[in-house]
């Protein structure tokens, strides 16, 4: 697979440049941004939760944890990680393990760690396991401006 046609289309109707930078397969965030050779703290990787109320795309660094509780005090909600299966209708064109950390190109509101904000650099999983995109920092902030945004991790 090569990278997610939603994700290419967004990126084209947002005038967004960037780079595809292939590697190795690989099953994890982390071990993408290692087979890539860039800082794991410049992959943004998504962590998508669910309630009663549908679902929400937290956007977090790949070498951070998200901090649950302080999302659901936040949102004022109970969410809990959603599930495989619950994701691949979400997010058809991409590899299971492998989504975007654009909820906006696929419809889900989205809350971006404060962290992500500082970087001069973010590259994203491009939908399957074998590339990712770089995107300049101000392009990443554009992408994510309508977006809410905490320190959640």
């Amino acid at each position: 697979m090569t990278m997610a046609r939603t994700l290419q289309e967004y990126l084209a109707h947002k005038g967004i440049a960037y780079d595809l930078l292939p590697h190795r397969r690989t099953d994890t965030s982390i071990n993408s941004a290692h087979s890539a050779h860039i800082p794991a703290d410049r992959l943004a990787k998504p962590v998508i939760l669910e309630d009663e109320d549908g679902y929400v795309m937290v956007v977090i660094p790949a070498d951070r944890h998200l901090r649950i509780g302080r999302l659901n005090q936040l949102l004022d909600r109970r969410m809990g990680l959603a599930t495989e299966a619950e994701l691949t209708p979400l997010f058809g064109d991409c590899d299971p393990g492998a989504v975007p950390p654009l909820g906006d190109a696929y419809g889900l509101p989205t809350i971006v760690d404060e962290s992500l904000d500082l970087c001069p650099d973010v590259y994203l999983e491009a939908g399957d396991h074998e590339d990712l995109i770089h995107l300049k920092g101000a392009a990443f902030r554009r992408l994510m401006r309508g977006s809410q945004h905490a320190r959640l991790c």
